[in-house]
């Protein structure tokens, strides 16, 4: 299970004056100002009968220094789209009722994240729940007489003595933790005892059950999971959802399905023959199959996600797009015998159909092999639908997605089911992109290390004039099994690093999703060899290639994995004029006692230090300190506790010790992400100024 970005991004940069008069007429550079205006389009839900589309738009609020959002909903056959609420704070997850008469949703009005519904022929929303906890997620059971969500308690505790049990501990006068087993904290928080629950409340009675009242651990996941790792057995009796490893969890990937029944009773675990990741369950039309994602390998969060089907009368398992060899990052069903997928490819996130045959007599089941059809191709598709009509799907459906690129921020689009017809629906930042002048990814390929084909995106800067000689911003994604795509993204965003006079160039290097499996395997155990003869020898082919590059103008930027990789660059090469380290691996020894999710280094590295000591001596960049010389900024989060703050501080150690030019950029509220307004309008003054302050000609 890769647990969502791991390690984010690596960022290689330079800056340039930039001569106005250079500007084209089109429109202008993009500002931290225009990024964080951008209005953020999500979760989309098809009404049953297919006619209208319910999803959620985000603002920053730059003044009270938080993210507003709000349901709207808009035609399938196009039209304007209407807002449907406007109170301030949290409005989203829209879920539909059966009968397509309610929309239930979280809202934030009030004291606390309740279930709220939304009459749709019109009508105030009013509150469903009133707990003394959050909850999040609302799924309407099949004939629509329930509701399930999730929400944090205390294993074996009810919800008013969770509350009870916050307030006391709230205020005692003692604020130390005392823990006796691992993760005691995970990406940005501390473990406090309480673990994500499932419950269910009658519509009629509004009694609310703990279906999963003594589980010790996560349902769904944390910190990541969601109301797409659970969902209604289609008799509306039962609930199968994804949990954490029942046993060490801080060095298993093991999630598995289970089954409760509904209101409650014993657990039964649906994938326990699997050692590795089952997540995401889906029921097909007919419920017969249960659809999933899975991984296979134990202990690796980047193994092969692949959509399985489960045959729900037998439990047996027959696996769709193993030899898609692609990993799938989402799906839906989009008939009795079809489902559609979002898989990463080649710098895209395409849309495909996948359908399959099957042969069924008696208790078995006899599959033909599965046809994939890509349908939507080009830039990044995500939260894919199908629309249905009196809740049945129709041959053929459209398909409703959002879908961004490069130069353009996400939108709700729709499409025939063969992919015919792509358009837009929805408008909400056509205005804003209207007067800016953003470029698309351009792709380029080249031979790496071994001769393999590598891939990477050249983004040009804004104003640009083929005659100029530009700097470069020299991209290079993190996780480290992850890939640059072809898409939008709220904070590593393209167009920001391009606005003040880059080119961009973006490298998929060995250990990068989306060019096989073989490719993504090959950076484990070799976080520096391959790919970075990658990374070099693509700079050298960009440089080759484009002639409007300047190669004496260059800086590397990255985080986590990233950053791991600058700090191993500002030991190894003399080729960058600055450097910025952004939640960067420093120390692996260090690193490894201090994060949470041990099966990552365990895996990446062949085991604990302890086992290979000379290993994660000869991969840490520490060994190399006295090879530091180019001017490095460091940035860090106090509340990341997946690079744990320590590797900052001491990267920033050794280089003010060996008299390095550097800078230390803090944030005390942060985690592994910069997310705050106020915080990201600093991060990207503090990222650009540092190098501009030495790559001006």
């Amino acid at each position: 299970m890769r647990r969502m970005l791991a390690l984010p991004l690596l960022i290689v940069v330079a800056l340039a004056t930039v001569n106005p008069c250079s500007v084209r007429a089109a429109g202008r550079a993009m500002t931290v100002d225009d990024l964080l205006a951008v209005r953020s389009v999500s979760d989309p839900q098809v009404a049953p009968d297919g006619k209208e589309v319910v999803y959620v738009v985000s603002e920053i609020d730059r003044e009270a220094g938080k993210t507003n959002s709000s349901l709207w909903m808009v035609p399938v056959a196009g039209g304007p789209a209407r807002r449907l609420t406007t109170t301030p704070g949290v409005n989203n997850h829209p879920r539909w009722s059966p009968d397509g008469k309610t929309i239930a949703f979280i809202s934030s009005r009030g004291s606390s994240a309740q279930v709220w519904v939304l009459p749709v022929d019109g009508g105030e929303a009013w509150q469903f729940t009133k707990l003394p906890v959050d909850v999040a997620g609302p799924v309407w059971s099949p004939r629509g007489d329930r509701i399930a969500f999730s929400a944090e308690v205390y294993p074996g505790k009810t919800v008013e003595q969770t509350a009870a049990k916050d307030k006391e501990k709230e205020a005692s006068k003692s604020k130390a933790r005392v823990h006796d087993s691992l993760m005691f904290r995970h990406w940005t928080a501390w473990d406090e005892g309480k673990r994500s629950h499932l419950f269910v409340t009658d519509v009629v009675t509004r009694e609310v059950t703990d279906v999963t009242p003594t589980l010790q651990v996560n349902a769904p996941p944390a910190p990541f999971g969601g109301s797409d790792d659970y969902t209604w057995a289609p008799d509306g009796r039962a609930l199968v959802f994804t949990a954490e490893p029942v046993k060490d969890g801080a060095w298993s990937t093991n999630t598995d399905l289970w089954e409760v029944s509904v209101p409650g009773g014993k657990l039964r675990n649906l994938t326990e023959e699997n050692p590795g990741a089952d997540e995401k369950p889906a029921f097909s039309p007919d419920g017969h199959w249960l659809a999933f994602l899975r991984q296979t390998r134990a202990g690796f969060e980047s193994d092969l996600r692949v959509l399985t089907l489960l045959w729900y009368d037998t439990g047996a398992t027959f696996e769709l797009t193993r030899t898609l060899d692609r990993p799938v990052q989402s799906f839906a069903w989009s008939g009795w015998d079809q489902l559609l997928a979002v898989i990463d490819e080649a710098g895209t996130e395409p849309a495909v159909l996948v359908e399959f045959g099957r042969v069924i007599d008696g208790q078995s089941v006899t599959m033909s092999l599965p046809q994939t059809h890509r349908v939507v191709k080009g830039g990044a598709v995500s939260a894919l639908q199908a629309t249905r009509k009196d809740g049945a799907f129709l041959h053929p459906t459209t398909l409703v997605f959002v879908r961004s690129t490069a130069d353009h921020p996400g939108e709700l689009y729709k499409a025939s089911s063969d992919g015919t017809g792509l358009s837009k629906l929805t408008h909400h930042n056509d205005g804003l992109v209207a007067g800016l002048d953003l470029a698309k990814a351009e792709p380029f390929t080249f031979k790496g290390a071994d001769g393999a084909d590598v891939s990477g995106w050249l983004v040009k800067p804004p104003g640009f004039d083929p005659r100029r000689k530009y700097p470069v911003a020299f991209l290079i994604h993190g996780g480290p099994q992850g890939a640059w795509h072809d898409e939008w993204h709220a904070r590593w965003n393209y167009a920001m690093f391009a606005s003040p006079g880059f080119a961009v160039v973006a490298v998929n290097p060995r250990g990068s999703t989306g060019y096989g499996q073989k490719f993504t395997d090959q950076i484990s155990q070799d976080w520096t060899g391959r790919v970075y003869d990658d990374l070099m020898q693509g700079l050298d082919f960009a440089m080759k290639t484009y002639p409007f590059l300047d190669g004496d103008r260059v800086a590397a930027a990255g985080g986590s994995y990233g950053g791991f990789m600058v700090n191993w660059m500002a030991g190894h090469t003399d080729r960058f004029k600055a450097l910025v380290s952004h939640a960067g691996v420093y120390d692996l020894t260090s690193e490894y006692g201090a994060t949470e999710e041990l099966w990552f280094p365990e895996w990446e590295f062949g085991g604990p230090p302890w086992d290979r000591p000379e290993h994660y001596r000869e991969h840490s960049p520490s060994s190399f300190v006295k090879n530091f010389k180019t001017p490095t900024l460091v940035v860090h989060g106090a509340l990341d506790y997946r690079v744990p703050d320590g590797q900052g501080l001491g990267l920033f150690t050794a280089l003010q010790r060996r008299g390095v030019p550097s800078r230390l950029v803090y944030f005390p509220d942060e985690g592994h992400w910069i997310l705050k307004p106020g915080n990201r309008v600093l991060w990207w003054n503090e990222v650009l100024g540092w190098m501009g302050r030495y790559l001006k000609k």
